[in-house]
């Protein structure tokens, strides 16, 4: 297979980022007064600005050219075609049909997998009402008030991230909480104050064998039997998201309250499945398809748009442009609107554990950088926190910034100085102030020279950081669901310019392997002596200690 580094647009690439190391954002703005105009996408949801990012005209075009010669247009055909792009597992990734609001029919494999996807909504509903009208009631026969989700990784963050964003939009008919560490103390903090009797568990696992979640399961199954005496109070508090039907029927769930889940959907892209669930119960299912309806909407946009304006193609290639060719190391996803504080770890799995590799589709170690970490918070959080380094650091971090024109809780005057802010910050980290303006500014303000001199070199700013922003017109389900989309379909792009495989994860099943060999020595007592001596110190001191 072709190395990407010996297409002509990658050594062109190559050659346009050596010539313009010295090239500051100041100066582009400033040669250019349309620059916002060629650099910004405007969708029915966003508005996504790109334009204080260190690119031109011909960075564009060149990138652009890369992704064609990458044939990126073929790929993006083949995912949505249903073809088995994830090669490692040799699966189709089409968690676009999930959210196919068209509903045209799709044969995979012979299924039409749009009938599927179109049953387990209706599913869904049914199921979703039922708990919110208080119609399915406990053992006792007590109406549900509370839903845990039971849950790790993309079954998970996913689902809680969005119930959090949009808890605005939530009539508060149950309080839905998460539990995915296996960490004894969340299990527990969050069962203490809560009834068995008005309690539904949902248990999310493809597998149904993932450890940290059954054992979770497991306590909460030990919980609710201690309370109601009887193993077949089960069957009214449990029901499951799961490939693996037979695994869930022998944990006690009814064949009827087990909802599909699909090889062809993976876990971090599968919040549109009935992973989903705990959305569609908290918000109401209407809302539900109101998210799927967003992501649609980005789904076309992605599918039917000229690469050239194209945002999900857009963001893609600079994440290349300032990973791969300027050396950028990390990326900061800086939310600022309280409810979307866990976009930033959402985020973090989905964009890492896809595209945190280091082999090409043959298995070719890859000779050139891949993606940055992803690391964020609350922008104003941020403020008071990291954002000095992201300022004065040596390390250049480029930034999205999002936010939203309005606000789902307006408070006379808070929206008005968190946007103030909001906007500041990406013209101070693309402006800077350079020490004759600091000299000037003290100047004015009356310090004497020898306080000029000690200070003025601490308070420069070198400026010309890279940074997007994507501005919603309001976050609600539909503008979530597109933004998710954007994100999902950005991280595809990444996986063809460079080259990876982003639908597999094959890191994180290494780990699993070798905790499940320790945690059976830590039951048994028996240390294995092919461990490195750290492991096996580490091991001996935990069992002395615990005794």
């Amino acid at each position: 297979m072709t190395s990407r580094t010996s297409l002509s647009s990658w050594q062109a690439l190559l050659e346009h980022a050596e010539n313009n190391k010295q090239v500051h954002l100041n100066q582009l703005f400033a040669d250019d007064s349309e620059r916002f105009d060629k650099f910004s996408i405007k969708l029915p949801n966003l508005l996504l600005d790109y334009s204080k990012n260190l690119v031109t005209e011909e960075t564009m075009a060149k990138l652009v050219t890369l992704a064609q010669e990458c044939d990126l247009e073929a790929w993006r055909e083949k995912m949505f075609n249903g073809d088995k792009i994830n090669r490692t597992e040799d699966r189709a990734v089409l968690h676009s049909a999930l959210r196919n609001r068209a509903k045209s029919p799709f044969l995979l494999d012979g299924i039409n997998i749009t009938e599927q996807v179109e049953d387990t909504l209706a599913k869904m509903k049914a199921f979703s009402i039922s708990v919110r009208e208080g119609h399915w009631c406990g053992y006792s026969g007590k109406r549900i008030t509370d839903i845990v989700n039971i849950g790790v990784g993309g079954s998970n963050l996913g689902p809680q991230m969005v119930t959090e964003a949009l808890k605005q939009y939530s009539d508060n008919s149950l309080n839905v909480h998460y539990v995915s560490n296996v960490d004894g103390t969340q299990i527990a903090d969050v069962l203490r104050p809560l009834n068995p009797e008005k309690v539904l568990f949902i248990v999310s696992s493809k597998t149904f064998t993932t450890t940290e979640t059954m054992t979770n399961a497991n306590t909460a199954r030990d919980w609710l039997i201690a309370s109601s005496f009887d193993e077949k109070a089960v069957l009214k508090h449990f029901v499951a998201v799961s490939a693996n039907t037979e695994n869930a029927v022998d944990f006690g769930i009814d064949q009827e309250n087990i909802f599909d889940m699909w090889d062809w959907v993976g876990g971090r892209f599968s919040l549109w499945s009935a992973i989903g669930l705990p959305i569609a119960l908290d918000l109401g299912f209407d809302k539900f398809i109101e998210l799927l309806e967003g992501a649609h909407e980005m789904d076309l946009h992605f599918q039917q748009t000229s690469l050239r304006d194209n945002a999900p193609v857009i963001l893609a290639l600079l994440s290349v442009w300032n990973c791969t060719f300027l050396g950028a190391q990390s990326q900061a996803i800086l939310p600022y609107d309280q409810s979307l504080h866990m976009l930033s770890a959402y985020m973090q799995q989905a964009e890492m554990e896809s595209n945190g590799k280091s082999v090409t589709w043959d298995g070719a170690p890859v000779d050139y950088p891949t993606v940055p970490s992803i690391w964020g918070e609350l922008g104003i959080n941020g403020q008071h926190a990291f954002y000095q380094y992201l300022h004065q650091s040596n390390n250049v971090v480029p930034a999205d910034f999002i936010g939203s024109v309005q606000s789902v809780t307006p408070v006379k005057g808070h929206h008005e100085t968190l946007m103030a802010n909001f906007f500041a910050q990406t013209q101070a980290l693309m402006t800077g102030v350079n020490e004759a303006q600091v000299r000037a500014d003290l100047k004015a303000k009356g310090r004497t020279d020898s306080y000029i001199d000690k200070v003025a070199p601490h308070k420069v700013h070198k400026g010309n950081r890279p940074t997007n922003t994507i501005l919603l017109k309001r976050l609600e389900p539909k503008s979530l669901g597109s933004l998710i989309a954007l994100y999902e379909h950005k991280i595809f792009v990444q996986g063809i310019i460079l080259q990876i495989c982003s639908f597999d994860q094959w890191g994180v099943e290494l780990g699993k392997g070798l905790a499940n060999k320790i945690s059976e020595e830590l039951y048994s007592g028996h240390i294995n002596q092919d461990h490195d001596s750290s492991t096996r110190e580490l091991i001996k001191y935990y069992q002395a200690d615990k005794t």
